[in-house]
């Protein structure tokens, strides 16, 4: 279980609409297929670790950190499949709360003939998926708040001169956060002040950078700022108030910024 989940780190921020999920099959005590939730969230990690493990599959133990899926979506269900390669057990970290699946993969997998287990590694699994499982319990998106202030809660000085508060090692950190998160979001003063590019810039990651969002009620986004000269190459999003007609509403549209006007 701590391959899996290990893996499933690894697809954090690169799966939405889906959850990130690692899958180990085990077979006499060797490894013979490992997977995780791919780019976008097809394949699943059952599938690749499947496909990975061929023929050993049959008579193996599936690790996986969720629960495997039991509809019918653009691939068929995942508990399905680990019944028709021959896995014979199914370790699973948590119940998928996915009310399409929410204990359904379970019981198609008995239905089969798998023994199922659960409840291995669950507090690990749920950091792992925590914004998939704040979305599919509660409705809501999971939140992180990043904030560098100075010892006295400054987060500038007086002028505005300060470039950075924090050192390299935050700001790499910070950059490593954006690839786990789906979208990063700053108010339209942020934009102006400091021209951000909001990307991720951790050294090969560049195409995690998540989708950037800025609140912005009267759509005063500056048309030469990054965040508008690189829209066509990073998706940007503009949530505003202001009017259908605005003109600048059009200049922004035609460098890539998407408008939303559900802030009004």
């Amino acid at each position: 279980m701590a391959v899996a989940l290990r893996l499933a780190r690894w697809s954090v921020g690169d799966t939405a609409e889906n959850p990130p999920v690692g899958c180990v099959l085990v077979r006499d005590g060797r490894i013979v297929g490992r997977g995780r939730t791919a780019r976008g969230g097809r394949p699943h990690a059952e599938a690749i670790a499947i496909l990975q493990a061929g023929s050993a599959a049959r008579g193996s133990t599936a690790y996986v950190t969720l629960e495997p899926c039991a509809h019918h979506g653009k691939t068929p269900p995942c508990a399905d499949a680990l019944a028709a390669a021959g896995v014979l057990r199914v370790v699973a970290a948590l119940r998928d709360p996915d009310p399409r699946v929410d204990g359904g993969g379970f019981e198609s997998l008995a239905r089969a003939g798998v023994t199922v287990d659960t409840g291995l590694g669950s507090d690990e699994a749920k950091a792992v998926a925590e914004g998939f499982l704040s979305r599919t319990v509660t409705g809501r998106p999971h939140v992180t708040l990043k904030l560098a202030t100075s010892l006295d809660g400054r987060i500038a000085t007086a002028s505005g001169a300060s470039r950075w508060i924090t050192g390299p090692e935050a700001r790499a950190h910070a950059h490593a956060m954006r690839a786990r998160y789906d979208a990063i979001l700053v108010g339209i003063g942020t934009a102006i002040a400091d021209d951000p590019d909001l990307t991720c810039r951790a050294p090969g990651l560049a195409e995690r950078s998540p989708l950037r969002v800025v609140l912005d009620g009267r759509l005063r986004l500056p048309t030469e700022g990054r965040l508008a000269r690189t829209a066509r190459s990073v998706r940007t999003l503009a949530v505003t108030a202001a009017p259908s007609d605005n003109a600048r509403a059009g200049v922004l549209r035609e460098l890539g910024v998407e408008i939303d006007r559900s802030g009004g």
